[in-house]
């Protein structure tokens, strides 16, 4: 779209003539020879080139014209506008807390195919489905055994995050599950963020053996920060020992930090989970937009200093012609019968 940012400088279109109309002409000496036939010399002389010259020169307000509007569109400052670049402004950081102890070794989830998979594939394969639906959103990807890890800092570079996630394996940070120092370490990654929403997705069977800051404190820690922690109990409820799943720590979690708990038996009730949390957690989008601007005002600058030139050019060219015609070709003489001044071609 063309545009021009100072319009208003239009106005000042009729500028040159009021000056020609309003300042007094300038009066320059000239030198002059007086002849006693001076009026039958200057009626002689209209019919030759040098009436035609005089003419020519009577036209040139033309050029001058033309140049006053090139250089009064340049100053007005022409711009062409692209078309708006949109871009989208994060609203939320969501930080996935996953376990990656030996209990998520176990093999108590079903695959479609109805093959016995391990608690962490079943959470890889959800959680990639959940990652495709957070357009929009930063997301941060955190794994947690023997001590808490970061494995993907907060990116709207969702591919990245569901890279990483499916480069984990179990035990690779431990085979206890330090539950309580994940959350403190959520915590910290989320000191720099200032979007408006915060939220942890912690995926774990919640039987803390590690932790130096128990898991309830911790999550009160995240309250205060205005952190929301959403809790997903992942095992078999009936398993003992330090693979059992401990949803009581994992229900207080949650209502201390204001989120909510789900419990995933299986694979079907786990991808249901992510469709709550998708629900529960929507995506907000702003946007932000801005339109390139190119500037022509040198186009118009250019064209006025060309014209110019060739203003210059031809007139000098065409006076050179005049003259060397004149005064080869044109002479004035007295008629010896009538008196009279003629010029002779």
């Amino acid at each position: 779209m063309f545009s021009f940012s100072y319009p208003w400088l239009f106005a000042l279109a009729p500028l040159p003539w009021l000056v020609w109309k309003l300042m007094p002409a300038r009066r320059a000496a000239q030198v002059a020879v007086r002849v006693p036939f001076g009026e039958r010399l200057t009626e002689a002389l209209q019919q030759t080139g040098y009436a035609r010259t005089a003419a020519r020169t009577s036209r040139r307000f033309v050029v001058p014209l033309l140049l006053w509007g090139f250089i009064l569109t340049a100053l007005a400052r022409p711009q062409w506008i692209e078309p708006p670049i949109v871009k989208a402004l994060p609203t939320r950081d969501l930080l996935l807390l996953v376990d990656l102890s030996s209990s998520m070794d176990q093999k108590d989830f079903v695959d479609p195919q109805g093959k016995s998979i391990t608690r962490l594939e079943a959470v890889k394969e959800v959680l990639g489905d959940f990652l495709i639906r957070r357009e929009g959103d930063r997301v941060g990807l955190e794994v947690f055994g023997d001590a808490p890890y970061l494995q993907a800092p907060f990116s709207t570079d969702l591919e990245l995050s569901r890279i990483l996630l499916d480069a984990c394996d179990v035990g690779m940070a431990g085979p206890r599950t330090a539950f309580g120092d994940a959350i403190g370490l959520g915590v910290n990654l989320f000191n720099e963020s200032d979007v408006p929403a915060k939220t942890i997705i912690a995926l774990t069977d919640g039987n803390d053996t590690a932790s130096q800051v128990p898991p309830l404190e911790a999550a009160r820690v995240a309250a205060q920060r205005n952190i929301r922690i959403h809790t997903v109990a992942i095992g078999d409820p009936t398993t003992v020992g330090e693979d059992k799943l401990d949803t009581q720590a994992l229900e207080d979690v949650a209502k201390a930090a204001g989120g909510d708990y789900f419990f995933a038996a299986d694979r079907q009730q786990l991808a249901g989970i992510y469709d709550q949390l998708d629900k529960i957690e929507t995506r907000k989008v702003e946007t932000v937009s801005h339109r390139p601007k190119r500037d022509l005002y040198y186009v118009f600058l250019l064209s006025a200093l060309f014209l110019a030139v060739i203003e210059k050019v031809v007139i000098a060219m065409s006076l050179h012609r005049e003259s060397a015609r004149t005064k080869q070709q044109t002479k004035v003489r007295v008629d010896p019968v009538s008196g009279q001044l003629e010029v002779v071609s």
